[in-house]
């Protein structure tokens, strides 16, 4: 079956178009929302659906075991995935918690550019551009006019070759191992994205084996300069996956500010608020004292809540610590 690419799959029919179809398949999508809100990632079928995805981005065997389909064991088979998605659309998955967990996520390479709107005035092509374009066009035809590296007497198998990694670009994957793993500790500044962090090198070893395969599609090894390469590469979306952690982190902090003041304005009757009010009695989302006082500080800034230095009543109970609140504005 000559299908090359699909737009929103679910797990099963991939596996069911690998027995008859091409070995590998691409997911492919300009319009990303047609997968995130698909039925492969509804409720009941996104587990299944991240985890055997996960397993084929590790280049493992397909094997199911079913009533009705039977046994089959599919190795060599591999699946690509693109998807394009507006920034609302993608944080769907980006911020569901199975899919983090489960390490999908981390099997990722996400970039989110500011948009350029407004600043995308004419101007004609150079002649240099063309000359990019249509080189890029004719090694990109090159690298798919060669035949799959297909396993001894099978049709639709793949059997790759190794890549190795020449001794300099070794030594260099290493050294980068190792400084990323020393920047995962707890206290390390890529412990927020820890999960894509661990990938990393791997990450940068992908990346580096595609820059070699695109210019020399018979390379025996991968040279340091193109690890190099990769590894910035790699650098780039590990700080795009940091940036995105922490504008979602600022995001979910003003949310939760936000459940506050309604819960403030809406359920707590009282002239006053302290912290042990808040964070035993206020919102679900907030139960501990550092959480409660970040979330008193933002609404300070924004006038809701005003320190009173001498305490006050509160409940029947004296509060050192209490804030006036202002429910009319």
């Amino acid at each position: 079956m000559p299908v090359l690419t699909c737009p929103e799959p679910t797990y099963e029919g991939p596996c069911r178009l690998f027995a008859g179809g091409e070995p590998s398949i691409g997911v492919f999508s300009s319009e990303g929302g047609q997968f995130i809100g698909g039925h492969g990632l509804s409720e009941d079928k996104k587990l299944l659906t991240a985890a055997g995805l996960s397993g084929l981005w590790d280049g493992e065997p397909i094997k199911r075991v079913r009533a009705g389909d039977g046994t089959s064991i599919l190795p060599g088979r591999r699946v690509a995935m693109h998807l394009m998605a507006q920034p609302d659309v993608a944080a769907v998955m980006l911020s569901d918690r199975v899919l983090l967990d489960q390490g999908l996520l981390s099997r990722f390479l996400v970039t989110a550019p500011e948009s350029i709107s407004g600043t995308r005035l004419w101007r004609e092509p150079s002649g240099s551009a063309d000359v990019a374009i249509k080189r890029y066009g004719a090694c990109l035809l090159r690298l798919l006019e060669r035949p799959l590296p297909l396993a001894e007497g099978k049709a639709n198998e793949l059997a790759p070759r190794v890549l190795p990694l020449a001794p300099d670009a070794r030594r260099l994957w290493i050294a980068f191992a190792d400084s990323i793993e020393c920047q995962i500790a707890p206290e390390g500044p890529l412990y927020p994205v820890k999960g894509i962090a661990n990938k990393l090198p791997e990450h940068a070893a992908r990346l580096a084996a595609v820059l070699a395969l695109v210019s020399d599609a018979d390379i025996g090894e991968v040279k340091a300069e193109q690890l190099a390469a990769g590894i910035a590469l790699a650098q780039h979306y590990v700080a795009e996956a940091l940036r995105l952690f922490e504008a979602s982190h600022v995001s979910d902090v003003l949310r939760q500010a936000q459940q506050l003041l309604s819960w403030l304005l809406g359920s707590w009757n009282e002239a006053f608020v302290s912290l042990p009010d808040i964070y035993q009695r206020g919102p679900n989302a907030i139960r501990d004292k550092t959480n409660a006082a970040r979330l008193v500080a933002i609404l300070e800034d924004h006038g809701w809540l005003i320190e009173e230095k001498s305490g006050a009543e509160i409940a029947g109970q004296h509060r050192r610590d209490a804030w006036r609140i202002i429910r009319a504005r």
